[in-house]
């Protein structure tokens, strides 16, 4: 009985310890988060008075315009290429793989052969 009595009395105190000891870290993480948002909501507000740039709505999101519209298109048809050219890769490499497949199957049905012709 007395090993279980220690083990609750450990339990509780070891959830106690560790809750306290969370919650200061995580008061610490929020915090480093806060002011790390804040310092990069500066730097967005500086940038936009140094170059008079009002693409930027307050939430430092860039605002959908003509010029924005055709760089989405860019980058969108740039992804499209990237992907065809992944997915040639990845169908040069599955032909590559089945011929292996394809001749380990050839050696091992072989190798079955000459088992059964030595006995």
């Amino acid at each position: 009985m007395t090993q279980r009595d220690g083990f609750a009395g450990g339990f509780f105190a070891g959830a106690i310890v560790g809750s306290i000891i969370g919650g200061v870290i995580g008061t610490l993480v929020a915090q480093r988060r806060d002011s790390a948002a804040e310092l990069a909501e500066d730097r967005q507000e500086n940038q936009i008075t140094a170059t008079g740039n009002s693409n930027f709505d307050k939430s430092g999101r860039q605002m959908a315009d003509a010029a924005s519209g055709v760089e989405m298109e860019i980058a969108r048809r740039s992804l499209e290429d990237k992907i065809a050219q992944l997915n040639a890769t990845i169908d040069e490499v599955r032909d590559q793989l089945s011929n292996v497949n394809k001749n380990s199957g050839e050696v091992n049905q072989y190798s079955s052969r000459s088992e059964e012709l030595q006995s």
